[in-house]
């Protein structure tokens, strides 16, 4: 006999102005439950993926690389995912943490990308169907230094000038090198708080450049994120216990 117990979605936090954002607007609207591991706040990563419909990672100013006790607590709960058929999705840290955990590598990239810059559809069957209805090329808001290379399975579907794997599709799993979660507040709580990073370069806007046009920019995003979420929560099923 199986018991239907509650499902939800598990959201990952590592730093407390990097939550979940336009996301947590997004899942409430379609009546989905989920919960928050608060990792930055000494909460400890699940040891069961009981009751989990899916997994959400966060991004983070830290690397993957870096000795921290629960990267590597992360690195399982997403490979119990994967291997269990449970969709998990990826923010920037978050993207990466899934390609680490898959067996790809996570590197320096060429260039340090922060604020609003073009990201490019690569055309195959998973971007169709990822980003169906989307633009051929789509302006995302990114924040990163590192960037991860695509793993064995997994299909990428987004690139940009300066960063060649932005996304990558694993069966019903989404990573993302970019940030689609962003809401006003956050870009300019971003913005004010990293001022110390956004030195004048082509792949870094200044606070002000990032700001400028900003709800019509956060408008557009939320329309991209409402298309890639949606496809997302396709993937989330009954829990059965």
């Amino acid at each position: 006999m199986v018991n239907i117990i509650m499902s939800y979605v598990l959201i990952f936090r590592h730093i407390q102005h990097e939550g979940p954002g336009y996301l947590e607007d997004f899942l409430r609207r379609r009546q989905i439950p989920w919960k928050m591991v608060c990792v930055d706040a000494g909460e400890p990563v699940p040891g069961s993926l009981e009751g989990a419909s899916g997994l959400v990672f966060m991004g983070g100013p830290m690397s993957v690389n870096d000795p921290l006790p629960w990267i590597e607590d992360e690195i399982r709960v997403i490979q119990d995912a994967i291997e269990e058929d449970i969709p998990v999705l990826g923010h920037c840290l978050g993207g990466q943490l899934m390609a680490r955990a898959m067996g790809a590598v996570v590197k320096r990239n060429m260039v340090t990308e922060i604020g609003w810059h073009n990201t490019v559809r690569i055309d195959n069957p998973a971007s169709r169907d990822w980003l169906r209805g989307l633009d051929d090329e789509l302006e995302l808001f990114h924040w990163h230094g590192e960037t991860f290379s695509v793993p064995r399975g997994a299909t990428p579907i987004l690139k940009s000038r300066n960063c060649d794997n932005q996304a990558f599709v694993y069966g019903k799993s989404l990573a993302m090198q970019c940030h689609i979660e962003m809401t006003e507040a956050l870009v300019r709580k971003w913005a004010a708080g990293g001022i110390d990073e956004l030195t004048a370069s082509d792949s870094v806007q200044s606070a002000e450049e990032m700001q400028q046009d900003l709800a019509v920019r956060v408008q557009g995003l939320n329309r991209i994120a409402d298309t890639i979420y949606n496809r997302w929560i396709k993937g989330l099923g009954t829990v059965s216990k």
